[in-house]
């Protein structure tokens, strides 16, 4: 747990100066800068409600005090790295302001079909940990609600869905390749008909690491970053090398490093993790006391 928490942390932390950095810049940008973690290490939203979501599962799975957490990140800069959210986009962002109106958690996220960006992806990891030893329609279920709390369109909710079930493979201590492997099974038989899974035929048919750099696109779209992390995660072999990867594809970096840093910590383990990297990573504590809180809760 700790390894795929912190590796999610730093993988945004790592990616967070690049946001926005077109490839080909990328291209010539030397790996050792790409892997200098930056002084102070800031980590983004991704981190942040990461971290609201595993704080508020330590007590149970309550989707108003989730909400709760969202809203109090949002006002008061609770789990943020300097006392105010920064990096919020913008579905986030109404889905919060509804439910600062009073709206229910399972209504106020947004439902239409521009509003699959990779916000509600980005935080679910902690929902693996939580889920891992239920049934896997209860862990889909639990999925799509949190996921629904922001991001309420099903190709969300299935990107979310595939996630977490990747990561609970890894948990299970599957290596990648069969990880993967399964994933893609258990996708295709639970979600068979779903009306969204056209939209991931790249992830299931065939191996997302077989497609070439140039194919694998890096924006704040959530198909492309659940492809561009599992693509970073399959087609390297330990940690370090999954961030640096996912950091030099460009564009939305924070994003795309964290989500892929959240399978490799997963994968590989604390111990996989450059002590440098958490070392220099703000608020290093509170985000180790955060996941051991977690960890303990679930025991």
């Amino acid at each position: 747990m700790m390894g795929g928490i912190l590796g999610l942390c730093i993988g945004d932390a790592l990616g967070f100066p690049f946001e926005g950095v077109p490839r080909n810049s990328m291209d010539i940008s030397p790996a050792g800068k790409i892997a200098d973690m930056p002084d102070p290490g800031l980590w983004s939203d991704d981190s942040s409600l990461t971290l609201c979501l595993a704080q508020s599962l330590t007590t149970g799975f309550n989707l108003d005090d989730i909400a709760s957490k969202f809203i109090r990140w949002l006002d008061e800069g609770y789990m943020t790295p300097q006392g105010r959210a920064f990096g919020i986009g913008k579905t986030t962002h109404i889905s919060i302001s509804n439910l600062k109106k009073g709206i229910s958690p399972l209504d106020s996220g947004l439902k239409d079909v521009y509003s699959n960006g990779n916000g509600s992806l980005m935080r679910i990891l902690p929902l693996a940990y939580y889920t891992v030893n239920l049934e896997r329609c209860k862990r889909f279920d639990l999925t799509a609600k949190v996921s629904a709390i922001t991001h309420a369109h099903p190709r969300s909710v299935l990107a979310c869905c595939m996630y977490v079930q990747m990561a609970v493979y890894l948990l299970q201590k599957k290596d990648r390749k069969k990880a993967y492997a399964d994933m893609q099974k258990a996708i295709k038989t639970h979600f068979k008909g779903h009306s969204q899974l056209a939209h991931f035929s790249r992830i299931l048919h065939g191996n997302i690491g077989d497609l070439e750099r140039k194919d694998i696109r890096s924006g704040g779209y959530v198909v492309d970053t659940l492809e561009a992390s599992l693509w970073c995660l399959v087609n390297t072999s330990d940690y370090k090398d999954a961030i640096i990867k996912a950091i030099g594809l460009g564009y939305d970096t924070d994003t795309t490093a964290a989500v892929a840093g959240g399978l490799a910590g997963t994968c590989y383990g604390l111990s996989a993790i450059p002590k440098k990297w958490i070392n220099g990573l703000a608020k290093n504590d509170a985000i180790i006391t955060t996941a051991e809180e977690f960890y303990q809760s679930l025991r």
